[in-house]
């Protein structure tokens, strides 16, 4: 080994960060990312410090304001941060939980019961990360107030005046320095703060945005039974009033919240502690085991179901439901690869107690209802078996059959699915265009003619009669719904590719429809993209120029010295419309195509947005167009 090649390992290469050095020179291991997530992730740690003086009891009131410059501020009228020394920090306790990472009321002390922050690294993480925070708390009397800059007090903790209110305030500019980008996205934290708002009732949450003007109130005296109306807004409903159970067992608080709609899919969402706990865990293992008992109980003790007939599966019980599930307990257990999965195996039984009893008495005392969901079930479960009947037919004819895949599908060569792709192609003059244009080492054409199926109106049974869907799932190779195998899928990329009009736009929606509801996975691990084919070809000097969108058209033209009489400009109306050299060049080719990555970054909002566009109610249709009109661009009427 020559001496430029050796490095010096000894006690001078070990590096101690100290104070909140770490949190600066590794952000991403505690907001997750420096991107607009972790951005995001900075505002609600400090809503959930408000939250927590809220679940204690002790504020009622929130107010979040985005200022012009993208700063944050956010006012509680909790009991105020303690001002006073810490006993073994020997400074203000104030600049302790601002400053010294896992300080603060949530680790065995009397400070909090329950609480939503998962580490206690929530506000000094804030302002580690922060280019500039300001504290002031208002209690005992006075107003007090501290400033940092990038972690570190810049003041001492001073008396500004007297006062006989009492609450924190906390200012923050995210770092500039730290984040790839500042700007706050207005949508996104009212998301959250709706969310928040819903789960823990009466409380008052403010959101003001300075930039624009907007400003919501967010105040839900009906709780998670509210929650549970509001993301059924754009659904018919089989029974008005959602059924609302809550009950305290030891330390263990539940509540769920449960109403029915005329839809096929299942939408459940768990809380433990206000986290939302998107892989389940035992408080939704529990609701789901008490929701299957009391309805088949029922069905058998009113002769709904004879004693001969099977019981309906929870998956039967389950079609059209809408429910929000929230324990609140001390020490709540985390697991699962996000830390989002709730672990406490005593929670199971409480929640399935709760729920048991709970349900039963309001089947009980509601019987037109109670029949009208054990009707539902009972549809749901003759449906389920036809789809069953369909999909070992669909196998069935997969073994015998030499040839399996779907005859209008052009294969690819190569076997192995991280680097094939196939292309969904909207009709077959462009399907043939494509087939011609492709590499056929690892690109499969699949061409679709017309328009698919809307899934969001139809059952299982029906979907897998129609011959356009019946051409994916046998393509895709990973089966469907809840048969469904990532591990089988025989590509990588599932790229759509369809004309850039209005038809082009729904067949789209349609087919993004149908991977949501059926092939979840397909789009939450990144597996589907959109195609990008060119708006317009420019033609000049015997050479072509192909622009994406109107900037680039312009950018084109002024590379070109202007638009003259040698220059020619050609709208594509469809993929048709290009050979297959051109489609190669311009939409397929990997080293020059341009992909949109289809992600879910909230299940809830994605929910929303397909019923909206897919459902049956079309003022919420209306509405979201006219909301939305101004941000299309490039639409051919």
């Amino acid at each position: 080994m020559t001496e430029e090649k050796k490095q010096v390992y000894d006690e001078s290469q070990i590096q101690v960060l100290e104070g909140l050095e770490a949190v600066r020179k590794r952000p991403g291991m505690y907001i997750g990312s420096t991107g607009p997530r972790g951005l995001h992730h900075l505002v609600y740690e400090i809503v959930d410090n408000s939250i927590d003086e809220a679940l204690a009891g002790f504020c009622r009131n929130i107010e979040v304001f985005i200022h012009q410059d993208n700063s944050i501020t956010v006012i509680d009228d909790g009991r105020g941060m303690p001002v006073g020394m810490h006993p073994k920090m020997h400074k203000p306790t104030v600049e302790v939980i601002m400053t010294v990472l896992h300080a603060g009321g949530k680790f065995g002390g009397s400070g909090y019961k329950v609480s939503g922050g998962l580490h206690g690294v929530g506000a000094s993480v804030v302002n580690a990360l922060s280019e500039l925070c300001e504290v002031e708390v208002k209690r005992e009397g006075h107003i007090w107030k501290q400033v940092y800059k990038k972690g570190k007090p810049v003041t001492d903790l001073v008396v500004l005046a007297e006062s006989k209110d009492h609450g924190t305030k906390i200012h923050f500019k995210p770092d500039s320095e730290v984040f790839e980008e500042t700007d706050y996205d207005y949508d996104t934290l009212a998301q959250r703060i709706r969310e928040l708002a819903f789960l823990n009732k009466g409380i008052k949450i403010v959101l003001d945005d300075e930039r624009t003007g907007k400003k919501e109130v967010f105040h839900y005296e009906g709780g998670i039974k509210s929650f549970v109306t509001y993301l059924n807004r754009n659904k018919e409903v089989v029974h008005k009033e959602p059924i609302y159970i809550e009950g305290k067992k030891e330390d263990y608080s539940v509540e769920i919240a449960v109403q029915y709609n005329d839809g096929y899919t299942e939408n459940i969402f768990s809380f433990a502690n206000n986290i939302d706990t998107v892989e389940g865990g035992t408080h939704l293992a529990g609701f789901k085991s008490a929701l299957t008992r009391v309805f088949n109980d029922y069905a058998k003790k009113f002769g709904i179901l004879k004693e001969n007939d099977k019981n309906l599966s929870g998956e039967d019980i389950r079609e059209g439901l809408t429910a929000v599930i929230s324990v609140k307990l001390i020490d709540p257990q985390f697991e699962g690869q996000t830390k989002t999965k709730l672990g406490n195996t005593e929670v199971r039984g409480i929640v399935d107690s709760i729920v048991g009893e709970g349900v039963s008495t309001f089947l009980e005392e509601n019987p037109q209802i109670a029949k009208s969901i054990v009707d539902k079930g009972l549809m749901a479960a003759r449906a389920r078996e036809a789809a069953r009947k369909a999909r070992e037919l669909t196998r069935r004819k997969s073994v015998l059959e030499s040839n399996s895949l779907p005859g209008k599908l052009a294969d690819c060569s190569s076997k192995d699915p991280l680097e094939c792709e196939i292309y969904l192609v909207e009709g077959d003059s462009a399907g043939g265009s494509a087939k011609q244009g492709r590499n056929r080492r690892f690109q499969a054409i699949l061409p679709l003619r017309g328009k698919i199926m809307n899934v969001e109106k139809q059952r299982l049974d029906k979907i897998l009669g129609y011959e356009e869907i019946r051409s994916m799932i046998t393509a895709f190779g990973a089966g469907i719904a809840k048969d469904f195998d990532i591990e089988k899928i025989r590509y990588n990329k599932i790229i759509i590719m369809t004309d850039a009009d209005v038809d082009g736009a729904h067949i789209r929606t349609l087919l993004l429809t149908f991977f949501y509801r059926y092939m979840k996975e397909l789009v939450e691990e990144g597996h589907v993209y959109i195609a990008q084919p060119p708006l317009y070809k420019i033609a000049k000097s015997k050479k072509e120029y192909y622009a994406y969108d109107d900037k680039e058209l312009e950018r084109i033209l002024q590379q070109l010295g202007g638009k003259d009489n040698n220059t020619n400009i050609q709208r594509y109306k469809g993929l048709g419309e290009m050979d297959a050299a051109q489609l190669w060049d311009t939409t397929m080719n990997p080293e020059q195509r341009t992909l949109l990555q289809v992600t879910v970054e909230d299940a809830m909002a994605a929910d929303e947005i397909f019923t909206i566009l897919m459902g049956d109610k079309v003022e919420p249709r209306r509405e979201f167009i006219q909301e939305n009109a101004k941000k299309v661009v490039n639409l051919d009427i």
